[in-house]
């Protein structure tokens, strides 16, 4: 398995909030290097990329911000590049910022600003790769970015899981994808501030292995191994390498 990730991802002057918080990415980055993984830096999607999601008027008050856009065009370019590391059948996690699961076509809010789940799995639509997909998000808050950019491609799902503890959100996951037979593409929105320390208050270390386990056993038996995953939330930076990585393990 591959890491997506580029040096400029290490910039926390774009924005200011928990997302772009200094010395997030090189907590997660820290922790991959140590696991071994190697890593594949993106380029930034371009603007026929951003409007396979996005309209031209929702793009234009993201360009007003330079350093906001530029950095959003990286990450997206990352989401990009997963999916077709994915699609080669090589699992891949992009460790990209802003985040983009609350970005719908014509607006967006919290930290995200292009929906970068929504052009990723839509680019590899557009080229005639994939008919149908699969998109896990176990961020702390439904990404309504997510489902508003997909919702007229049926053949694309979005599950949010609900619980109240976590195994009732493991078994949630679990009985949701025992139902389903085949997609062309296993993606995940990885929020780790489901974190029990972090704004979710639910899942330990432990969960996001099992939740990444799930992902590489789903896409074994649905769609010749072909996943990815795409860094959304994640805001108690003490552990929250160690939670990507166990993660990683079980998706690896």
């Amino acid at each position: 398995m591959k890491v997506v990730f580029h040096e400029n991802f290490k910039c926390s002057e774009y924005a200011s909030n928990s997302a772009s918080a200094p010395g997030r990415m090189e907590s997660i980055m820290t922790e991959l290097k140590a696991g071994g993984y190697t890593v594949a830096s993106p380029e930034p999607a371009s603007m026929d990329d951003l409007l396979l999601a996005h309209t031209a008027t929702h793009i234009a008050d993201i360009q007003k911000d330079k350093k906001l856009f530029d950095m959003a065009c990286l990450s997206a370019g990352g989401a990009i590049l997963a999916a077709k590391m994915a699609f080669n059948m090589e699992p891949a996690f992009a460790c990209i910022r802003p985040p983009g699961h609350h970005a719908s076509r014509e607006k967006t809010w919290d930290y995200c600003a292009f929906c970068n789940m929504g052009i990723a799995l839509l680019k590899l639509k557009a080229e005639g790769l994939i008919q149908s997909a699969f998109v896990l998000d176990f961020d702390a808050h439904t990404g309504d970015g997510n489902i508003n950019v997909l919702s007229a491609w049926p053949e694309a799902k979005v599950f949010n899981p609900m619980a109240h503890d976590s195994q009732s959100y493991i078994e949630a996951i679990e009985d949701y994808i025992s139902k389903i037979q085949q997609v062309d593409i296993v993606a995940v929105s990885a929020g780790f501030d489901t974190y029990e320390k972090d704004l979710g208050k639910k899942l330990k270390t432990m969960d996001f292995y099992l939740i990444g386990r799930l992902m590489k056993h789903l896409a074994k038996r649905v769609c010749r191994k072909r996943r990815f995953a795409l860094l959304e939330g994640g805001y108690y930076i003490q552990d929250l390498g160690k939670n990507v990585v166990a993660f990683c393990q079980g998706f690896d």
